[in-house]
């Protein structure tokens, strides 16, 4: 019972971690996961576009002139 529960205080959260995603995998969350994250990543990349245009312009010409 001892080496369980040092296991458990060593690993509780590796094995918690992975019957989260177990259960995440069972029920297809992930595809709602990751239209969040795609939500909130372009919702940044509008909002750095927005408030940074001419270093934006710059860093694309610089990126187009190299190709």
């Amino acid at each position: 019972m001892e080496e369980f529960k040092k296991f458990m205080s060593e690993y509780g959260g590796i094995v918690i971690g992975i019957l989260v995603a177990i259960v995440i995998l069972c029920t297809q969350l992930y595809r709602l996961i990751i239209g969040l994250i795609l939500i909130a990543i372009c919702a940044y990349a509008g909002y750095y576009i927005q408030h940074n245009k001419s270093d934006v312009k710059e860093k694309l010409k610089n990126f187009i002139d190299k190709l």
